[in-house]
């Protein structure tokens, strides 16, 4: 008594219900989308167990890896990868294996760690992630996939700009000027780019190398209608150019 109170146990349909596996599709959906992550995953359980033909068992599928995922344990988290591998596995061209390979990408998404740590994750969302946009191109959820693409690979940028930002604080320019490269080469669409124009062209200006710093400041200007850095990129383009007129003039 104190089980089924609590929801647990196993759930069946009742007695003459006429369509029974969708009964229990349609409760396992109602509960899925009331956070009653159990019980859902109970009813989608007992239609592939019970009802091995059943329209409604690929879409089960989907729902008892959605209810790993909306645990948000790391636990929970590798048993819904396991659902959502094993439904592109069974159904590689169903209608809604658009939804497992985003969802896929997604489980690693949410396992992301800051930039200053370990990016294995990220790199596997973004893998994940990528096979998505590429798959597909015509899904109802492409601008969200794209959007959470755009946001890991801007976790494992960000890690490079770090890198890169704390050896120009160090002063050791070549390093930055090496890291920041390597970055806009990987990642030309990162979206804090501004400040790696700008301190590539930092570095190079501290270097003594104006002409070299002069085009990144350029770009900066070009791409940028706001950043922090726009002010100060415009005070040493207009110097650079100056001081290249000058020398032109002797």
């Amino acid at each position: 008594m104190l089980a089924a109170a609590c929801g647990g146990g196993q759930k069946r349909p009742p007695t003459g219900t006429p369509d029974p596996d969708r009964f229990l599709f349609e409760r396992g959906s109602e509960a899925l989308d009331k956070r009653r992550w159990l019980v859902a995953r109970e009813y989608f359980r007992e239609l592939m167990d019970t009802y091995p033909q059943s329209r409604y068992r690929a879409d089960a599928k989907l729902g008892i890896g959605d209810t790993y995922l909306g645990e948000g344990s790391a636990e929970s988290n590798v048993l819904a990868l396991n659902e959502y591998r094993e439904f592109l596995a069974f159904y590689p061209t169903h209608e809604r294996a658009d939804y497992a390979q985003f969802k896929l990408g997604m489980t690693h998404f949410y396992e992301m760690q800051n930039a200053d740590r370990d990016q294995t994750e990220t790199r596997e969302a973004i893998r994940e992630l990528t096979l998505f946009v590429e798959r597909y191109p015509n899904s109802a959820i492409i601008d969200e996939g794209k959007q959470r693409l755009r946001d890991a690979r801007d976790r494992l940028s960000q890690y490079e700009y770090n890198v890169g930002y704390h050896y120009y604080r160090q002063r050791w320019y070549p390093g930055a000027v090496d890291r920041f490269k390597v970055l806009l080469d990987r990642d030309p669409q990162f979206t804090r780019r501004d400040s790696v124009y700008f301190y590539l062209g930092e570095c190079y200006m501290k270097n003594g190398r104006p002409a070299e710093a002069l085009p990144f400041y350029d770009r900066l200007i070009k791409e940028f209608e706001q950043s922090v850095h726009l002010a100060e990129a415009q005070k040493r383009v207009d110097a650079i150019k100056a001081e290249m007129a000058t020398e032109a003039k002797k």
